[in-house]
């Protein structure tokens, strides 16, 4: 199974996400890298009889109107979503490529110690839709990148094995999912960023 919720455009060997695996998962959200106007997403597959599965599973377990084979939940993508989706998803590549710049140019700039910087397998790989930076001193760095302006975001503040929905694995010890969710913070990565707004989000970095 992938998750490319956040990975649309992107390739592994020559091959793009959404074709690796058995199924795979796309949000359309509005702030993905091929966002809706509002709340959509997509299943793809090779497999013929998994996609007739899912197809009804969409349309509350049911192949034929009124008669319900699985327990399903209406999550239908609808019309006006889908024109949305059809019209930007012939600028992805070209939005991708100018997310890679700005990631490119923030890798190269930013040269704080304090800053773990993230990383790609190779440039194909990773289409940007966050640049997630760690530190230690998080709600410092965050406040100091406020105070010049700057604003950001913690994806995701409270790790899933501390959620309430799975407070039987609230007592669990994952120290590295800890970690990361204590230090995590998305810098700005927006594609009508101009050159300008970049070096601010570099030198308060830097700054820091």
């Amino acid at each position: 199974m992938e998750d490319s919720a956040q990975a649309q455009g992107a390739a592994y060997r020559g091959r793009r996400a959404g074709s690796l695996g058995d199924a795979c998962g796309f949000s359309f959200y509005p702030s993905k890298n091929l966002g809706a106007l509002g709340d959509a997403g997509a299943v793809t597959t090779h497999d013929g009889q998994l996609a007739q599965i899912v197809r009804a599973l969409r349309n509350y377990g049911s192949r034929v109107k009124y008669e319900n084979i699985y327990r399903g939940i209406n999550s239908r993508l609808d019309e006006l979503q889908a024109a949305v989706l059809r019209v930007k998803l012939k600028h992805l590549d070209a939005e991708n490529e100018r997310r890679r710049h700005i990631a490119d140019y923030y890798l190269a700039k930013i040269t704080n110690p304090e800053l773990v910087l993230p990383s790609a397998l190779t440039r194909e790989s990773h289409v940007w839709h966050l640049f997630v930076v760690r530190t230690k001193r998080r709600a410092e760095f965050q406040r100091h990148l406020s105070e010049c302006g700057i604003d950001t975001i913690i994806h995701y503040p409270i790790a899933p094995h501390r959620q309430q929905a799975y407070r039987e694995w609230n007592e669990q010890i994952y120290p590295l999912t800890d970690e990361m969710h204590r230090t995590v913070l998305s810098l700005p990565v927006d594609i009508t960023m101009t050159g300008d707004e970049l070096a601010r989000v570099v030198d308060a970095c830097n700054s820091f």
